[in-house]
C-alpha cells in the first residue's frame, strides 16, 4: 500500500480456525475420458445441475404419466390387475400368475401398493386417481435414475456428451412411454440407468463404492424386475475383473491387482444376492409355496421345450427392433449404431481427443474405456434380435444406453468436423471462434426433438381412444344413469367449483356388465373402471387364452397356515381352472353378448370388417346405442408418414383414415334396469 509517497508491504497474520473465512462453493472436478480440443481453457458449456435436471425431467415425465397410452396388454393383465387385486380385492388373472407357474413376482407388484394407496386416500377412493398416482411414482423413480446417469456422463465422459444426453433423454418418444410403464422391463431400465450412473467412472481399486453399489442395483433390477436384464451388466463386470481402467498397475504387481479386483467383486455379488431373500419370502407367501420367480422365468423362456416357451405368443422378423427404435428415437438410432465405428475413426484421425499416451502398458487407454461404455447397447440389441419372440418392452432397459451411444457418436462426429476445419483453414483460432460446429449439433438435436414430439402427439391423437372411452364412461355415462334414476342429486344449479364430488357407489345397484370382444387387448384395466362394474369378455376371432378373474372360493384365512396369513390376499394362492401355459383357449371365460349392458368395440366404416364372432356391433342400431366414440387410426389404410407422425392442419390428416372406437349401450337391457331402479326409488 502507499503511505506518504512510500511503498510498504503489510503481511496478514495467521488466522485461527475460528477466524478463517468461509470457502467458496467447491467446484466439481471433471476428469473426463473424452477431451475437447478447441478452447479447452474457455468457460465450460452450460449443462443443468442435478437438481435442475430433476425438475425439468420431472415435468416431462409427469406429463407422460398423465397422457401416455397403455401400449401393451401384458402391462394391464400381469401388473395393473394384480395391483388392483391388492388394492380393491378383485381383478383379472393370467396363467403366469397362477401358482402352478409363478412367473410374475408379487414383490414387484407389491412395491407399488403404497403410491396406489396414497392416491386412493387423497382422492377419497377414486381408482382413477390411484392409477395416475402410481404412474407419477414411476415417473419420479425414472427421473432420479436419469438425472444420476446424466450427471455421471457430464463428469466422467465429457460435458458436451452429457448435455447431448440430457436433451436426448428428455425428448425421446421411447423414454416418454417407457419411463412410466408399469412393467418389470421399466424397472430394469431404472436400475440399469442408475447402475451405469455409478459405473461410468473407470474402475479403480481406490473406489471401493462403485462395484458394490452398481452390483446391488444391477441385481435388484434382475431379481425384482426382469432377470434377462442382467446381461446389460456384463461389460461392467468385464471391466471390474479384467481391465485396468482407472488403475495404474506396474507389471510386477499385476497378480496382486487381479486378486484385489476379483475379491471385491465376489463380495459385491454375494451382498447383492441377499436381495433374493425378501423376494423369495414375499413371492412364496403370495403363491402359497416356495417360489423363485426369476428362475421360473428363465426356465420357461429358455428350457420350456418345443411345446412351450415365448414363441407361442408371436414371433417377429429380425428387423423388428430396428424399425421400432427408428419410430421411438428417429435419428438417434442411426447415431447409436454408428457409435463404435465412430470411435474407431476418431482413434485414427483425432487421437488427441482420446488423450492416448505413449505408455499404455500399465493402464487402460481412454479408447478402451469409451468402448466399454458403448458395448451394453450393442450387446442387448444383439441378444434380443436373435430371439424369435420380440416385443417393444423388451428393449426398454437399453433405452438410456441408446441415448448415451448416440450422444457419444454426435460428439465424435463434431470432432471430425473440427479436425477437417483446422486442416483446411490451418487456423485453430478460427475453429475456436466459428459457430458451425455448434449449429451442427443444435440442428441434429432440434430435428430429433421435433420429430419425437410429433411422434408423441401422433400416438396420443391416433391411439388414445381406449383411455378416452373409459374416461367418458366414468364421468358422463354413469352419472347420467344415476341422475335419471334419482340416485344422484341434481347439482346443475350450483357453480361448478362448488359442486361436490360425484359419488358413483350407488351404481352397484344396476349390476352393470361392461364387455370387451376383439378389443380385449386394449382394455385399460379395472383402475379406470369404477367399482361396481363387472368386466367380462365375449367371444371374438381370437383363439388364444384370455385372462380370468381371480378365484374366490370362500376359504377363510383362519384355516390357512399361520405363516401364510402375513399375505393379505389369499386369492393369489388359488388355482383357477382353465389356465394353461400352452395358450389353449378356454371358452368358459366368455359370457354371452346378450348379458352385456355396455360393449367396447372398434368399427371401420370406410373399410368394414366383420365375421361370425366379430360382427359390426356399432351399426346394429336396433340393439346398440353409441354412447361415445373416439377416433382410432386405421393403419392399414393410412399413409406411412402421416400415421407415424402428427402435424397440425387438416391437409396432413388427409393421408389417414380413422375408425370409431365406441362405447355401445344395450338399449333394452339398460333401459329395463333404469326403469326398475326408478320404480324402486319412487316406492321409497
Amino acid at each position: 500500500m502507499s503511505t506518504g509517497g512510500h511503498q510498504t508491504l503489510r503481511f496478514r497474520r495467521p488466522l485461527t480456525s475460528e477466524q478463517k473465512p468461509v470457502e467458496a462453493t467447491k467446484k466439481v472436478e471433471y476428469n473426463p475420458v473424452l477431451h475437447d480440443q478447441l478452447r479447452r481453457a474457455a468457460k465450460k458449456p452450460w449443462t443443468p445441475s442435478f437438481s435442475l435436471a430433476v425438475r425439468i425431467l420431472f415435468l416431462i415425465r409427469v406429463s407422460g404419466a398423465m397422457y401416455s397410452n397403455i401400449d401393451d396388454c401384458d402391462e394391464v393383465y400381469n401388473f395393473w390387475e394384480p395391483l388392483h387385486l391388492l388394492a380393491q380385492g378383485y381383478g383379472f388373472e393370467t396363467w403366469e400368475l397362477s401358482p402352478n407357474y409363478a412367473l410374475r413376482s408379487w414383490t414387484y407388484i407389491a412395491l407399488h401398493y403404497l403410491p396406489t394407496r396414497i392416491g386412493l386416500i387423497v382422492a377419497a377412493g377414486d381408482k382413477r386417481a390411484a392409477f395416475f398416482a402410481t404412474r407419477i411414482f414411476l415417473a419420479a423413480i425414472s427421473v432420479l435414475a436419469e438425472a444420476t446417469f446424466y450427471r455421471a456422463v457430464v463428469e466422467k465422459v465429457n460435458i458436451r456428451v452429457g448435455r447431448y444426453l440430457f436433451f436426448m433423454l428428455a425428448f425421446s418418444a421411447g423414454m416418454w412411454k417407457a419411463s412410466t410403464a408399469f412393467l418389470p422391463s421399466s424397472l430394469s431400465m431404472y436400475t440399469t440407468t442408475l447402475a451405469y450412473g455409478y459405473a461410468m467412472e473407470p474402475s479403480s481399486i481406490r473406489n471401493s463404492r462403485k462395484p458394490w453399489v452398481a452390483t446391488i442395483v444391477f441385481a435388484a433390477g434382475a431379481i425384482v424386475g426382469w432377470p434377462f436384464a442382467l446381461a446389460l451388466s456384463l461389460p461392467f463386470v468385464f471391466e471390474e475383473l479384467l481391465v485396468f481402467a482407472g488403475d495404474f498397475v506396474p507389471q510386477d504387481r499385476g497378480k496382486e491387482w487381479l486378486v484385489l479386483r476379483w475379491k471385491r467383486m465376489t463380495i459385491s455379488v454375494i451382498t447383492a444376492a441377499l436381495i433374493f431373500v425378501p423376494v423369495i419370502v414375499i413371492d412364496s407367501l403370495a403363491y402359497g409355496k416356495l417360489a423363485v420367480v426369476p428362475w421360473n422365468i428363465v426356465r420357461y423362456n429358455v428350457f420350456g421345450g418345443a411345446e412351450r416357451g415365448p414363441d407361442l405368443y408371436g414371433t417377429e422378423p429380425w428387423t423388428y427392433y430396428f424399425n421400432n427404435l427408428v419410430l421411438n428415437f428417429n435419428v438417434l438410432t442411426l447415431l447409436a449404431l454408428l457409435a463404435a465405428p465412430a470411435l474407431v475413426v476418431t482413434y485414427l484421425v483425432d487421437k488427441r481427443r482420446l488423450w492416448i499416451v505413449a505408455s499404455k502398458e500399465d493402464t487402460s487407454s481412454p479408447f478402451t474405456i469409451v468402448a466399454l461404455r458403448l458395448a451394453p447397447f450393442y450387446l442387448w440389441l444383439g441378444i434380443l434380435t436373435l430371439q424369435a419372440h420380440k416385443e417393444e418392452r423388451f428393449m426398454f432397459p437399453a433405452y438410456p444406453l441408446l441415448c448415451l451411444n448416440a450422444a457419444v457418436c454426435l460428439y465424435l462426429v463434431r470432432g471430425w468436423f473440427e479436425v477437417a476445419f483446422i486442416k483446411i483453414t490451418k487456423s485453430p483460432y478460427k475453429a475456436s471462434q466459428t459457430i458451425l460446429f455448434r449449429n451442427f449439433t443444435l440442428s441434429v438435436l432440434s430435428g430429433f426433438a421435433l420429430i419425437s414430439i410429433s411422434r408423441i402427439c401422433a400416438e396420443h391423437a391416433y391411439y388414445h381412444a381406449p383411455l378416452t372411452v373409459a374416461f367418458d364412461f366414468q364421468t358422463n355415462e354413469l352419472p347420467r344413469l344415476l341422475n335419471e334414476t334419482g340416485l344422484l342429486a341434481d347439482f346443475s344449479s350450483m357453480p361448478e367449483q362448488e359442486r361436490p364430488r360425484i359419488d358413483l357407489a350407488p351404481i352397484r345397484e344396476f349390476n352393470l356388465t361392461l364387455c370387451y370382444g376383439k378389443e380385449w387387448h386394449r382394455f385399460p384395466g379395472n383402475f379406470l373402471v369404477p367399482s361396481g362394474i363387472n368386466v367380462e369378455f365375449i367371444k371374438s376371432e381370437f383363439t388364444g387364452l384370455l385372462p380370468t378373474h381371480f378365484a374366490h372360493d370362500g376359504m377363510s384365512r383362519n384355516t390357512e397356515n399361520k405363516w401364510l396369513r402375513w399375505w393379505p390376499r389369499p386369492e393369489t394362492r388359488r388355482i383357477p381352472s382353465g389356465l394353461n401355459d400352452l395358450n389353449i383357449e378356454e371358452t368358459s371365460f366368455y359370457v354371452d353378448v346378450e348379458q352385456c349392458d355396455y360393449l367396447v368395440d372398434l368399427d371401420f366404416p370406410k373399410h368394414p370388417v366383420s365375421s361370425e364372432f366379430e360382427p359390426r356391433y356399432a351399426i346394429q342400431d336396433e340393439t346398440w346405442e353409441r354412447v361415445f366414440c373416439g377416433h382410432f387410426l386405421d393403419t392399414r389404410h393410412s399413409m406411412l408418414v402421416t400415421r407415424i407422425l402428427w402435424l397440425p392442419g387438416e391437409s396432413w390428416q388427409k393421408g389417414n383414415e380413422f375408425g370409431d372406437y365406441c362405447l355401445l349401450k344395450n338399449k333394452a337391457l339398460v333401459l329395463s334396469k333404469e326403469i326398475e331402479i326408478s320404480n324402486r326409488q319412487k316406492h321409497y
